[in-house]
């Protein structure tokens, strides 16, 4: 059924383009009205997704904990994906700061400077102690579960599933029963994502219709360097995936170019979850080692997203010829490090963490007003980058819990009888 999807998804993207560039160029007075109708594809897309999204996270990781046997070894598997998300948090923020004063893309643009007392539109006040506890610790699953707090999902799912790896065998049979909840949510996953090509085409006619094509030749430098920067980040990523599963992670990047063509197109990891969870088990890994790290991960590990926050401050300080020394430069790594962790339900989270961030070195917050014009397409880039985050670390912790599948001569899983949900 999916296998021309990816060939649909690309379709889309293109006549989106196309079509936006269309309705901006030669019929600029109804191009507002065309972008208008043409984000409710999108706009209906997402909505589908995060429908599946709670109940999905909280069958499929209640099951994987449960069948872990004992909080041990979800203490173990935790243990480990945690060891990999720092590490990779820290070198995806070092790579963007070593990066970033490399090419000093903020000396390059000569782009008029806003006052210094303009105002961003992006709150710095929301991100603080109390907003990161109320979206960790959850008062009611089903308030969590209705406005899709995936942290707070996570967080009693841990709880529900452990209790019942507490109960033995008495808890056989609700294990079965959640179970074919999960094996429900992934049927239904497979009816959303017929819808993606046509969500693809809505979200990229509404930008281009909006913002015409001149936006990225007006921030090319920016753009373009920023997304370099994300290709070393993937190379490096894949490098140190490389070190534990060897060179089936080229094949694992092969397996999830869908979810990351999707999460590329909508500007939305969030939208490319179920498909990933979908083809990491299909790439050979445990379900329930999948179903524990990737929703964690999806709060933990945004590898693209960290990369931005020191991309876009440092870009900032240069455009306004604002120097940092190292220490501050340490510090601010320490800043993004702790501030960026849980919170994937803050919206526009990257931007939060930013304007949280500038006041400490006191660069001016207006600086945000040079990012938002082209944050869509930079959306765009760091999703993408979260999906392969989460998908070689989910492979590696796989690995080292020995319940990644041997693969062929041609790089497919052999049968095993680790449990898969698909077929």
């Amino acid at each position: 059924m999916f296998k021309r999807l990816t060939t649909w998804i690309m379709i889309g993207l293109v006549l989106g383009i196309g079509s936006g560039y269309v309705a901006n160029a030669w019929f600029p007075e109804s191009s507002a009205g065309f972008a208008e109708v043409a984000s409710l594809l999108p706009t209906v897309f997402l909505r589908l997704i995060k429908m599946i999204i709670a109940p999905l996270v909280f069958s499929t990781l209640v099951v994987g904990i449960a069948k872990m046997g004992d909080i041990a070894t979800v203490g173990r598997v935790g243990g480990k994906a945690l060891a990999w998300f720092i590490g990779a948090s820290l070198i995806s923020l070092t790579l963007g700061l070593i990066l970033v004063q490399l090419f000093e893309p903020g000396k390059v643009m000569q782009l008029p400077i806003p006052e210094a007392d303009a105002a961003s539109g992006v709150e710095a006040g929301a991100l603080s102690l109390s907003t990161f506890i109320s979206h960790t610790v959850p008062t009611s699953i089903i308030d969590a579960m209705a406005r899709n707090e995936i942290l707070q999902i996570v967080v009693f799912s841990l709880f529900f599933g452990t209790a019942m790896a507490a109960l033995g065998e008495r808890n056989k049979i609700l294990i079965d029963v959640i179970d074919v909840v999960a094996h429900i949510m992934l049927k239904v996953t497979g009816y959303v994502m017929l819808f993606a090509p046509l969500a693809v085409f809505g979200a990229l006619a509404n930008t281009v219709a909006k913002e015409g094509l001149g936006i990225i030749r007006v921030y090319g430098v920016f753009v373009g360097e920023f997304y370099f920067a994300l290709l070393v980040l993937w190379i490096v990523l894949m490098i140190m995936g490389g070190l534990v599963i060897g060179p089936r992670v080229v094949q694992l990047i092969r397996r999830v170019r869908e979810p990351v063509i999707l999460a590329f197109s909508t500007a939305s990891s969030e939208a490319a979850y179920p498909k990933t969870l979908e083809e990491l088990e299909r790439f050979g890994c445990s379900n329930r080692v999948a179903s524990f790290v990737l929703p964690v991960g999806y709060s933990f590990n945004l590898d693209g997203s960290m990369m931005y926050c020191t991309f876009a401050v440092m870009f900032i300080a240069q455009v306004y010829g604002i120097e940092l020394t190292f220490a501050q430069q340490i510090v601010m790594l320490a800043i993004l490090m702790l501030t960026s962790k849980g919170i994937a339900g803050v919206p526009r989270a990257s931007l939060v963490v930013i304007a949280a961030t500038l006041p400490q070195f006191n660069i001016p917050e207006a600086g945000m007003l040079l990012l938002l014009a082209v944050d869509h397409f930079l959306d765009m880039g760091r999703s993408a980058t979260n999906v392969i985050g989460n998908s070689i670390a989910t492979a590696v912790v796989s690995k080292w819990e020995g319940e990644l599948q041997p693969a062929d001569a041609n790089g497919q899983p052999l049968p095993a009888a680790s449990e898969s949900r698909v077929s």
